[in-house]
């Protein structure tokens, strides 16, 4: 009982300041995405953002621009309590990015922030090392949880995202509390999160489930290549152009450039249009190659977001394409490719399998799980997340390399 109710109480504060930093954080993304739209021109200033954004990091943020992976470092080896200007930085570094045309996503910001405001938890809670390990388990849940409006699949990512193939148990209260509070805090702001539907899901047998492998395959073949080309441009940028804030500026030029070239903003900013586009009609092949291009040269240069977003667009779109080649409604395929490409990226198939069935239904469970874990374990041990460890290899080849990170091995 004690342990229930220490708790149950900072995963209501967790739920209650995430998910009200969440709420304010997706209404800021809504308005910087719709003013862009209606300002095109402000696409062309991209650079000149970058170059802020790379300043404001390289002077007052070298110790929290490992983002994301600085989170799971502190879940592997608690150190210091992360520094609270994680939240204000990640916030305006990604809407700066959004507003300007890069094309990011939000999970990445939305993880940053819940982690910085909930670690400061830490001192007057008095937690220990394990302890704080659990609130910073919580405070990803919490985070991921409501800017995706699916809490089941964010305490469950929150679980299993730094260490492949185990689960931490002892996190699992706190990790469901600090979701659905989060969720529900999110709610309360009348934050609305964006609905997909399938239009048709086809009776479970033998071809059915056989197409479904084979889509699986691909999907773990496409999230391999986007976490390892992602780690690859990185490091380009970074032996190439040896000071930081010109890094989002060449990124940002690029940018630019192709979206005057295309005539088109298909492929910045969030992309959920398109994502909803795939599930109602059957897709060019060429979309999913195009958004993995942008988001890589976006994030790998330098600005600020997540790459999950568009991970659910690449999976998405190359879901609908393949229905040109694999007989399975477009809308299944599409959205059994939003969640597989995003377990094969990031080796959490028990949430992607969650989150497919919190966004479009039960009834297409099956075939989602089937595509998540076959993409799980087409993928190997890439991720776009560089500092998760191997708990449970998943072949044979690498059962003496646990313990390792995954940026060993990409």
């Amino acid at each position: 009982m004690p342990y229930i109710f220490k708790w149950l109480i900072i995963s209501i504060i967790i739920g209650a300041l995430v998910g009200s930093a969440s709420a304010g954080f997706l209404q800021s993304l809504e308005w910087a995405t719709n003013f862009r739209e209606s300002h095109l021109w402000l696409i062309a200033l991209l650079p000149v953002a970058g170059f802020l954004i790379g300043l404001l990091y390289y002077y007052w943020g070298k110790d929290i621009e490992a983002g994301n992976n600085l989170l799971i470092d502190n879940i592997h080896d608690p150190k210091g309590i992360i520094p609270f200007k994680m939240a204000p930085f990640v916030y305006l570094g990604t809407i700066v990015t959004h507003f300007f045309g890069g094309s990011a996503g939000r999970e990445g910001t939305a993880l940053q922030m819940a982690a910085a405001i909930s670690d400061q938890l830490t001192q007057p809670f008095k937690l220990d090392k394990n302890e704080r390990r659990i609130l910073i388990i919580s405070a990803i849940a919490a985070g991921f949880g409501s800017v995706f409006g699916t809490p089941l699949a964010g305490a469950v990512f929150g679980l299993e995202v730094f260490l492949i193939g185990r689960i931490r148990y002892n996190a699992i209260f706190p990790a469901f509390a600090s979701a659905i509070l989060a969720d529900w805090a999110t709610n309360l702001w009348n934050v609305k999160h964006t609905h997909y539907h399938i239009d048709f899901i086809p009776k479970l047998e033998f071809l059915p489930i056989l197409y479904s492998i084979l889509a699986g395959i691909l999907f773990g073949i496409c999230a391999a290549a986007f976490s390892k080309i992602i780690y690859w441009a990185g490091s380009v940028f970074k032996s190439k152009i040896k000071y930081p804030p010109l890094r989002p500026v060449i990124g940002g030029t690029i940018i630019a450039l192709a979206v005057l070239l295309m005539g088109t903003t298909r492929y910045i900013g969030l992309g959920v249009p398109v994502i909803v586009e795939s599930f109602e009609k059957q897709l060019p092949l060429y979309d999913f190659a195009l958004k993995m291009a942008f988001t890589i040269i976006t994030l790998s240069a330098g600005f600020k977001g997540g790459e999950v977003t568009p991970l659910f667009f690449i999976g998405a779109t190359l879901g609908s394409a393949l229905s040109l080649f694999i007989p399975l409604p477009f809308g299944l395929l599409a959205g059994m490719g939003f969640v597989a490409v995003f377990a094969g990226a990031t080796n959490t198939p028990l949430a992607c399998i969650l989150m497919g069935i919190e966004l479009f239904g039960a009834e297409c469970g099956v075939y989602v799980a089937i595509a998540c874990v076959v993409s799980y374990l087409l993928s190997g041990h890439s991720s776009i997340y560089s500092k998760q460890k191997i708990g449970e290899a998943k072949n044979k080849r690498y059962e003496n390399q646990q313990e390792r990170s995954v940026s060993d091995f990409l």
